[in-house]
């Protein structure tokens, strides 16, 4: 059993402090734990540190605006996990009463609550015996373990969730989860794991074996494609607009810039003016922005265009279409690599 000596690690050395720990308030643990999803822990703290001050309870989250919801969550990505978070307030207090439901097979059927999130806040909101895997635990696991392959694989993650449930323990299972996901945030790195103080490195199977290079194994590499998109950034005095994007997708509900194609840069005030109805000259083109997702490259080219007086369909379609002050990029609901580029445009009037 490993349980004993990860939970003596963990108070002595695991975190203990963090802004959501230390309490049975689920509001906060399932917050932390969905902005955590795929996400480092020192990233996380001041995103939720300024949602919490900005959302308070689940019924203040529940009674927002979604772009209010996404402004909150801006720069922190995967954004579907901010449109789960709010479709899940709403159904807590619509469906549920304000009130979250306390085993895991029952949170788990709420938006954007996979098994280990259910798990986790089981857990640390209801002292609930249940077995986490995420991504530090995965690999935490299948080292001890000596569990060989990616864990994307099908076989791969079945023998690891049997392990999680064999070596969950009756007792101290908050001190146990937290010591697993700590165990594989520090000492049980990816790279350079610090085997000589893991307190279980004593019967772990890769560190015997010289095989902590090797498990996990790593997901087959293959290079990323590459999308290519114009981004038109049609400029009123200090204004520019913003198209409101579509629910699904990449940046599902931010709002950005209008798009084109990259053959079509030449065209962009002709562009401008069917689209918006609005006249527009061309100013140039900007530095050629690259941003990485998990399953592609986006490389887009800004085409800034400037126009005067009143406009067409920028100001007619407020619901997918505004005029956005540049002073006001920072705090609004916008992609990362958007907003470094408006707050830059900005400066630079």
């Amino acid at each position: 059993m490993i349980a004993p000596r990860l939970v003596a690690w963990q108070r002595r050395h695991g975190r203990n402090d963090l802004p959501w720990q230390n309490t049975r308030d689920a509001y906060r643990v399932w917050l932390s734990e969905i902005m955590l999803q795929q996400t480092r822990v020192s990233s996380v703290v001041p995103y939720f540190l300024r949602f919490v001050e900005r959302f308070p309870s689940l019924e203040a989250l529940a009674g927002a605006d979604e772009d209010e919801v996404l402004a909150s969550w801006s720069g922190l990505g995967y954004y579907s996990r901010a449109r789960n978070l709010h479709r899940c307030a709403r159904e807590l207090v619509a469906q549920h009463g304000g009130a979250f439901p306390s085993e895991p097979a029952e949170l788990e059927r709420l938006p954007g609550v996979g098994r280990s999130t259910a798990a986790a806040i089981a857990v640390f909101a209801f002292g609930r015996r249940a077995a986490i895997l995420d991504g530090n635990v995965r690999r935490v696991l299948a080292r001890w373990a000596g569990i060989r392959g990616h864990a994307g694989e099908s076989a791969v993650l079945a023998a690891l969730w049997r392990i999680a449930e064999r070596e969950l323990p009756h007792d101290e299972l908050e001190a146990y989860t937290q010591g697993l996901m700590d165990l594989g945030a520090s000492l049980c790195s990816r790279t350079r794991p610090a085997c000589g103080r893991c307190p279980i490195a004593g019967d772990c199977v890769a560190h015997r074996e010289g095989l902590v290079d090797s498990i996990p194994g790593r997901r087959p590499s293959r290079a990323l494609p590459v999308r290519q998109r114009a981004w038109l950034v049609v400029r009123r005095q200090a204004e520019v607009l913003v198209e409101k994007r579509a629910p699904a997708g990449i940046w599902g509900g931010l709002w950005s810039l209008p798009e084109a194609e990259p053959d079509d840069v030449a065209d962009a005030p002709a562009i401008v003016l069917r689209r918006f109805a609005l006249r527009a000259r061309a100013g140039g083109e900007l530095e050629t922005i690259d941003h990485a997702f998990t399953h592609f490259r986006l490389r887009a080219r800004p085409i800034l265009l400037d126009c005067d007086g009143a406009a067409g369909m920028g100001e007619g379609d407020p619901g997918t279409l505004r005029w956005l002050a540049l002073e006001h990029a920072g705090e609004a609901p916008l992609p990362a690599p958007v907003k470094t580029l408006l707050r830059a445009l900005g400066n630079h009037r």
